[in-house]
C-alpha cells in the first residue's frame, strides 16, 4: 500500500499500517500534505488489513503545525475543510490508532497526535497549542482536550498557549507513555508488538466498546457493551480460541476472525 505520495510515506506490514509525515525538519502541514494524509487514511479504511495504525514522522518534529500560508482568507475555508476531513476519517477507523512523537508536536501537529487513541513520546517530545498567540484557537483541541484532561486544564493549555514536555503531558493525561530518547524506537516497537500479537477483531471490538459507552450513563453503557459482547465478540472464532487456549494452558493461535 505504498501509494504515490510526496509529503508522506504510507505502508502496511506485519499488521501495522504506518503513515509517516515526511517533510522534515518540521513537517509543516499544508493543504497538499493534508490531502495525502486524508487519502492514505481512506486507503487504510478501505483495505481493512491492519491491526493498528501508527502515525510517525521523519525529522526532528512530529509536526510544528499547519502552514500559516494556508490560513489566508482565500485558502482558510478549504484548509479547514481538508484538515477536519482528516480527523473525521481518523475517527471512523475501527483499528486502534497510535502516534509516535520524538520531537515537537505543536498546533495542528499536536492535534493530530493527541487525536489518536494512544500517544507514545520520547523524553524530548513537546506538546502545545500556541494558536492563541496569533489570534486564533485550535478547533480540534477544543473538542478533544476537555475529554482527556478536563475542562479547566484544557482551558489553561489553550488559553495560555503553553508548550509542555512529554512528562508533563503524560501527567496531565494527554499522552500514554514516555520513553528515553536513546531507545525510543525500540520501546515503541515493543509497545506496538503488544497490539499486533492480539486478535484483530477483538482489538476493534474493544475500541468500539469503550467509545460506545463513553458518553452514556453507566447503566446505558453496561447495556450497550453487554450487547456488543454477546452479540458480536462471542460470535468471533478468536474469542473462543483465546478462552480455550487459556483452559488448555497454551498460546492462542489467532485466526483474526
Amino acid at each position: 500500500m505504498p501509494g504515490d505520495y510526496r509529503s508522506i510515506q504510507c505502508d502496511t506490514a506485519n499488521g501495522v499500517a504506518r503513515i509517516t509525515l515526511n517533510q522534515p525538519p518540521l513537517n509543516i502541514m499544508d493543504i497538499a500534505m493534508m490531502t495525502e494524509i486524508h487519502n492514505a487514511l481512506m486507503q487504510i479504511h478501505a483495505d481493512n488489513q491492519a491491526k493498528v495504525l501508527v502515525l510517525d514522522h521523519q525529522g526532528k518534529a512530529f509536526s510544528a503545525g499547519v502552514s500559516i500560508q494556508d490560513h489566508t482568507p482565500d485558502k482558510v475555508s478549504s484548509m479547514i475543510e481538508r484538515f477536519h476531513g482528516m480527523f473525521r476519517v481518523l475517527e471512523s477507523l475501527a483499528v486502534p490508532t497510535l502516534a509516535l512523537v520524538d520531537g515537537m508536536a505543536l498546533g495542528g501537529g499536536c492535534e493530530l497526535a493527541i487525536f489518536c487513541d494512544m500517544v507514545i513520546a520520547s523524553e524530548r517530545a513537546t506538546f502545545g497549542q500556541p494558536e492563541i498567540k496569533v489570534g486564533v484557537f485550535p478547533p480540534l483541541a477544543a473538542v478533544i482536550f476537555p475529554r482527556l484532561v478536563g475542562r479547566n486544564r484544557a482551558l489553561e493549555l489553550l488559553l495560555t498557549g503553553d508548550v509542555i514536555d512529554a512528562n508533563a503531558a503524560k501527567a496531565a493525561g494527554l499522552i500514554n507513555q514516555v520513553f528515553p530518547v536513546a531507545d525510543f524506537r525500540q520501546k515503541a516497537g515493543e509497545f506496538i508488538a503488544k497490539l499486533t500479537a492480539l486478535s484483530a477483531p477483538v482489538l476493534k471490538l474493544t475500541k468500539r466498546a469503550v467509545d460506545r459507552a463513553l458518553n452514556m450513563s453507566v447503566n446505558d453503557g453496561i447495556a450497550s457493551v453487554e450487547e456488543l459482547y454477546l452479540g458480536e465478540l462471542m460470535q468471533t472464532e478468536d474469542a473462543h480460541e483465546g478462552l480455550n487456549a487459556y483452559l488448555e494452558k497454551r498460546k492462542p493461535v489467532w485466526k483474526n476472525k
